[in-house]
């Protein structure tokens, strides 16, 4: 049937983009000689990217049938990996001829390229998601409420486990042969998995009629500008004339006019949708750095945890997400949607409590006298004084300064896996584990609220979007959603070290109640109850809004 014809498609693009997501920060470390400028000018660039484009791929995703949007998107995806790990093996099978070639700048070339590449299919990756997991779905399922979430959980559960498998075992080939045995394995697998995929998809688009059916979308030019002079109550006779203007600008112009104009009514299509603090809710929830990703594992490298132990809190980290993803359903079904998401947010409030004691209990580095430069530079010259006492609980990393490139690019919390603390200074074990403790405690429990309230949300999304708006509402949503992730890179910048990390701590517990604030505050507005047999149809929603234009 489609629903697991579209489970097995995406199966093999979450662990493609799982593995190449982990490879590609190892190969960037790797090429740069273990510095992480690469990896981070990577990571930069595809926030930036996503950030900037957005609301025109979900425009995109809007505008063109969907059998074209997918097949287009996964072409672009795989082949851009394909050819990025075939640029790779060529850099390091002839890194040293390259560096001599053009005083160095091939190297530079190279570098370029890959970025760009694997750049390119990030962004295919994103028109992907939004076409496959935000419009075919809701299709798919007829527009059943209990069908939909059932699909959203099944999908989310399968991300989970190849989140945690999929760096695994291309890390376990590049460890036991080489880099580029790892560039060819992941080369081999992205072709492989683009015939499987295109024909599943195919195959799921003939056998769901209504895949074929899409409302048209209103041209946001012309139409757009003539639409907005209507309503300031302007008559026809000074309409023409911006219009005139605009068609007698040079092609460029004109396309670069519309692209502004495309994006503009993108984030005002984001802004009037019912949903919108909802959504803007779940992007404040990726400024944290409550995480399993690089920066919250290596400060637990600086606490003096080990990278075995490290691995087996990722495994149960995964385990609590998969009962995230069985509470969301039971849940939904018990008390309804919008009822379920207070719960999770309750809950996930509730566990992060303890990462709030930890940094207050005994073995916490935290150390408030290092952000007031007068009392730290006075205190530096007091024997015995602040100074000294500075690297009390830090611990050196073991197993590399470039270690851990475990990543977690789930739809929560996308990170770039670059490592937080390098060159930290040597010390001995540390005087309490509690703080620790409580700390992964608080972050692996919270993970079942945290996974419940993104299914909510996003169930939330699907059902409330019109159909004609659904790929740029998304699009914009994922801009959002890189936007507030940024944010949590720049804290970090801002207070790198171990000492500052309950201050980035307090900070993120302040972002996420604000995120589930901004719920709360969506929650009060609903004034019909919630129950899960409440009928509801996109397409209807669309008419009306339809009309009302």
């Amino acid at each position: 049937g489609p629903r697991f014809l579209i489970y097995v498609s995406g199966a093999l693009s979450m662990w493609g983009d799982r593995m190449w997501h982990f490879a590609i920060s190892v190969f960037l470390i790797e090429l740069y000689g273990r510095n992480l400028l690469l990896t981070a000018v990577f990571g930069l660039v595809v926030a930036g990217s996503v950030l900037l484009l957005g609301a025109l791929i979900g425009d995109w995703v809007d505008r063109n049938p969907r059998n074209k949007v997918a097949h287009a998107s996964l072409f672009i995806q795989n082949i851009s990996v394909t050819v990025c790990s075939i640029v790779l093996m060529l850099v390091f099978s002839y890194k040293q001829r390259i560096e001599q070639i053009w005083d160095g700048w091939l190297t530079v070339v190279c570098y370029t390229v890959v970025i760009v590449l694997a750049d390119v299919a990030n962004l295919a990756s994103t028109a992907l998601t939004i076409a496959i997991q935000r419009d075919w779905i809701v299709v798919i399922t007829g527009y059943n409420r209990g069908h939909l979430a059932g699909m959203n959980a099944t999908m989310r559960r399968i991300d989970q486990v190849t989140n945690i498998l999929a760096p695994l075992a291309v890390g376990q080939v590049m460890t036991l042969a080489s880099n580029v045995v790892g560039c060819g394995f992941i080369l081999g697998w992205n072709l492989v998995s683009l015939i499987v995929e295109f024909f599943f998809l195919s195959r799921v688009y003939r056998i769901v009629p209504a895949l074929s059916v899409k409302p048209p979308v209103v041209e946001l030019d012309e139409v757009y500008l003539e639409r907005r002079e209507s309503s300031q109550g302007m008559g026809n006779c000074n309409i023409s004339l911006p219009l005139k203007e605009i068609t007698n600008l040079p092609l460029c112009f004109r396309r670069f006019r519309w692209l502004l104009s495309t994006c503009k009514d993108g984030w005002r299509a984001y802004y009037r949708q019912p949903v919108f603090l909802a959504g803007m809710g779940l992007a404040f929830l990726y400024t944290t750095v409550l995480g399993f990703d690089c920066i919250t594992t290596g400060y637990a490298y600086t606490q003096g945890i080990s990278g075995s132990l490290l691995s087996l809190l990722m495994g149960v980290s995964a385990i609590t997400g998969l009962m995230g993803t069985v509470m969301f359903t039971r849940l939904r079904k018990t008390y309804g949607l919008v009822n379920t998401g207070i719960i999770s947010s309750c809950l996930h409030l509730g566990c992060l409590l303890l990462c709030v004691c930890s940094v207050f209990a005994p073995g916490s580095p935290m150390d408030l006298s290092l952000l007031m430069p007068y009392i730290t530079s006075n205190s530096s010259s007091e024997p015995g004084g602040m100074a000294s006492q500075r690297q009390k609980h830090t611990y050196p990393l073991r197993g590399g300064s470039n270690q851990p490139l475990l990543p977690d690019r789930s739809s929560i919390h996308w990170t770039n896996n670059t490592l937080l603390f390098d060159n930290v200074p040597s010390g001995t074990a540390p005087e309490s584990y509690i703080s620790i403790i409580l700390l992964f405690l608080g972050v692996i429990t919270a993970r079942i609220g945290l996974w419940s309230f993104d299914l909510t949300v996003t169930q939330l999304l699907q059902e409330n979007i019109c159909e004609s708006e659904r790929g740029v509402v998304n699009g914009v949503q994922s801009s959002m959603n890189y936007l507030m992730d940024l944010l949590h890179f720049i804290m970090v910048i801002s207070a790198p070290q171990p000492q500052h990390f309950g201050i980035l701590v307090i900070i993120s517990v302040v972002f996420i109640t604000t995120g589930h604030t901004m719920y709360f505050l969506y929650a009060s507005t609903q004034q019909l109850p919630d129950t899960p047999q409440l009928p509801y149809s996109c397409r209807a929603l669309c008419q009306s809004r339809t009309q009302v234009k």
